[in-house]
């Protein structure tokens, strides 16, 4: 494993207090439809409205230890580049995020007001991270490059440490998948602290690059991502974090466009939250499971809230 217990530990210190000790509670009403005892943790209230500053800032602390870089770059679909944005502005580091023509406007949006200097490229986050690699080369910034920088894992494990400290049976916890960090950080911390909780990933249908690649051991060619969860929807695999995640996670599953949005309806029906398309990804696959957490405590994590009210009202009207 790449992941280290202390350093998790340490970075529950060197994260923002925005970003940490965030709700984590039952949701009766939803419990109720889904047929289990479900528990959200949230991880939309804060200023970049997702749980990415806990990785970024675990990456620009350890920057700052080290004296290493004044700036950073990093390619990202959104919720990334606010994070890297709001966290770099409030130590004095400068940003800039390399992200797709075709990203959330309202993200692009959100990354400028952090002050970030943000650069729009044709092509698809990997055509951003190309770019980006190219700009590091160029001007001497930091490459944060989500997942395979263990910061962001790590920083994202303390998910996993708060929820290891909850109360009573804890049989599973689903945690939405894209490159990997929050998985294999999650899983990590929950495998040392909090043994017998069954980690799951889930992935969109539309974008199985990696839980396919989960399956066989090894990265696997996919064709392009066609998923409206724009926050998970890489198309390569880090192989690096191939291996954090197979020796962390016990399962990988799929989930239909159509259980993505039901799972955003519902969770504004029986919870009043908005969440994004990538964090309602745990509870479609309560949605699609055929009863296999039937009775069961179940810890859905809402990773982001980024959408726009144009596109959340149409997908839950």
């Amino acid at each position: 494993m790449r992941l280290d217990l202390a350093r998790v530990l340490a970075a529950r210190g060197q994260i923002s207090r925005e970003f940490v000790e965030t709700p984590q509670y039952e949701c009766e009403a939803l419990g109720e439809v889904l047929g289990c005892r479900v528990v959200l943790k949230v991880e939309t209230l804060n200023p970049v409205r997702s749980f990415k500053g806990r990785g970024t800032d675990t990456v620009l602390a350890r920057l700052q230890e080290r004296r290493t870089a004044d700036a950073v770059v990093c390619a990202s679909a959104g919720n990334l580049g606010q994070a890297v944005a709001f966290g770099g502005r409030a130590r004095g580091i400068g940003v800039t995020v390399v992200a797709s023509a075709a990203a959330n406007p309202l993200k692009i949006e959100r990354m400028k007001t952090f002050g970030a200097d943000v650069v729009l490229v044709d092509g698809e986050i990997e055509a951003a991270l190309a770019t980006a690699e190219r700009i590091a080369a160029d001007t001497g910034a930091f490459l944060v490059e989500d997942s395979k920088d263990i910061g962001t894992c790590e920083g994202a494990a303390t998910i996993g440490v708060e929820l290891s400290e909850l109360p009573g049976a804890l049989d599973a916890v689903l945690v939405s998948l894209g490159a990997g960090a929050m998985a294999s950080g999650v899983g990590f911390a929950l495998k040392n602290l909090r043994k017998g909780t069954e980690v799951i990933c889930v992935q969109p249908e539309q974008a199985p690059a990696m839980t396919l690649a989960w399956r066989a051991g090894r990265p696997v060619e996919v064709g392009a991502p066609a998923t409206i969860a724009d926050g998970v929807a890489g198309r390569y695999v880090i192989p690096e974090v191939l291996d954090d995640l197979l020796a962390v996670t016990d399962d990988a599953v799929l989930v239909t466009e159509a259980g993505i949005v039901e799972a955003m309806r519902l969770l504004y029906l029986h919870a009043g939250l908005v969440v994004e398309p990538a964090a309602a990804l745990g509870v479609a696959s309560i949605l699609e499971s055929n009863g296999r957490f039937s009775g069961k405590t179940v810890v859905t994590i809402l990773c982001g809230s980024n959408v726009t009210p144009t596109d959340f009202a149409h997908w839950i009207r």
